[in-house]
């Protein structure tokens, strides 16, 4: 089965870059934005046990969920960045936390054969892959879902 491998390290190479989306309902999307945000809770997060990040938001947007991995709801959030500001660690990137959110559905179901999406064939740094990658922790490749691999050093507690 074919994935995205988000290598994290290469993309922050350039943040300036213009990657593309071909999201179709949602015109200028940039779902690349969503995917940083779930890997950061889900990877970089530093897991702090009083979560102040939690503690700080006015609206209750943040929780933890029952692996300690942070949950933002955008139904409530209101772009504020007070959890940005209150992260210990700086994980939380003010740029991840926009009022409207912008989604990825990995192209699933829209690719011909031999195409590869537009995030893809845009991303000059080449931090955006398409292929039969597997999950290996180890080389630091972590499953966010069935259809997208990270690749990023993961912050354990010790």
């Amino acid at each position: 089965m074919k994935r995205l491998l988000i290598d994290l390290d290469m993309l922050e190479q350039d943040k300036s870059a213009k990657i593309e989306c071909e999201y179709f309902y949602h015109p200028n999307n940039n779902g690349l934005v969503r995917i940083y945000e779930l890997v950061n809770f889900a990877v970089v997060c530093r897991k702090c046990k009083d979560a102040p990040c939690v503690a700080s938001c006015p609206k209750d947007a943040l929780e933890k969920d029952e692996n300690n991995i942070l949950k933002r709801y955008s139904m409530r959030c209101v772009s504020c960045k007070t959890c940005s500001h209150a992260c210990p660690f700086g994980t939380i990137y003010p740029e991840t936390i926009p009022y409207l959110i912008s989604q990825c559905d990995y192209c699933v179901g829209r690719l011909q054969n031999g195409t590869v999406p537009l995030c893809v064939m845009t991303c000059k740094s080449g931090g955006i892959k398409y292929g039969d990658f597997h999950p290996d922790e180890k080389n630091g490749i972590y499953s966010m879902s069935d259809a997208i691999l990270v690749k990023v050093k993961k912050w354990d507690r010790v």
